[in-house]
């Protein structure tokens, strides 16, 4: 896949957001940032959320919505950067929202009624101004946690859980008319489908079915699926780890096609420019952000600029 790197030595960058003067929002997780990365690659810090800020996306009025970690420790080795386990300073995950004029940043919900987040990954807005995010939740020596998708409302005002046991959530999207909502697992490489009932309720499988979603791919081999965007055709485009690259599912599950990058860490997708069938992508391992001519346009986001 050919691509054009438009910034380097980012501190492993995920969540971008493509904005329509060109330029892309992404968090840098090790870094502890917003930043926004001009159309020339001019690097900026928006905001300093501390923790591991680690999905982003555009709120209601001039504000960006982050799903926060909490925080990694890191490996580092040649000039590459993966995470390791939770943070020693770790407080607990949170969701934030940042005002992208000011920089100021706040939290919205570091629980759902009991429930602490753990480690916020990855979140979409629906139609109606609500948003769903994954809490993949953290990993320490000999354990880790189970995660869970939330729907909440972005004034902090409300939060539910919408599915629960999942291992590892991370990718999180919705389909072009809005009435399923795709979920990524992490290290099964597993996608799943939910039906949407009303916002923040979802139909659900029976068992054997582990949380009620529907299976939609598993893919085979060791890989590891990060974070997602649909096509506007309605196809999915995973993030896909060790086996480097985008994952492109149909909605059914049937057809499934690999775009291999040369980046074992690719975490996140985006869409965006004129037609957007222009792809943002985020290597993590080497810390860049790179741009794809892609075949199929995006679907655009709600509370896209």
């Amino acid at each position: 896949m050919e691509f054009r790197t438009l910034a380097e030595g980012l501190q492993f960058p995920e969540g971008p957001v493509a904005l329509g003067d060109g330029s892309v929002l992404l968090v840098e997780i090790a870094g502890g940032t917003l930043t926004r990365i001009a159309a020339d690659g001019t690097k900026s810090v928006v905001a300093r959320t501390g923790g591991g800020p680690n999905g982003a996306a555009l709120g209601p009025g001039r504000t960006c919505i982050i799903a926060n970690n909490g925080g990694f420790e890191w490996h580092r080795e040649g000039g590459h950067i993966r995470p390791l386990t939770q943070a020693r300073d770790y407080a607990g995950g949170r969701i934030e929202r940042v005002d992208l004029k000011t920089g100021s940043v706040e939290c919205l919900y570091r629980a759902c009624g009991e429930v602490p987040l753990k480690g916020p990954n990855d979140l979409v807005f629906d139609s109606h101004g609500g948003f769903y995010f994954t809490d993949l939740g953290k990993r320490r020596p000999r354990e880790m946690d189970i995660g869970a998708v939330y729907y909440a409302a972005a004034d902090g005002s409300s939060i539910r859980e919408v599915a629960y046991p999942m291992v590892t959530p991370n990718g999180v999207g919705l389909s072009p008319d809005g009435t399923i909502l795709y979920v990524a697992e992490t290290e099964a490489a597993r996608l799943w489908a939910f039906p949407i009932e009303e916002p923040g309720v979802v139909g659900k499988e029976p068992w054997p079915s582990p949380h009620g979603g529907r299976l939609v791919a598993g893919m085979g081999g060791y890989q590891r699926f990060d974070s997602l965007a649909v096509q506007e055709d309605g196809r999915i485009c995973v993030a896909t780890l060790v086996n480097g690259g985008i994952t492109v599912i149909s909605p059914d599950g049937r057809h499934t096609e690999h775009h291999p990058i040369p980046d074992p860490m690719t975490t996140n997708i985006c869409f965006g420019g004129p037609d957007m069938k222009t792809a943002f992508i985020t290597l993590s391992w080497t810390g860049r952000l790179v741009a794809v001519d892609w075949r199929s346009p995006g679907l655009k986001l709600n509370q896209a600029a």
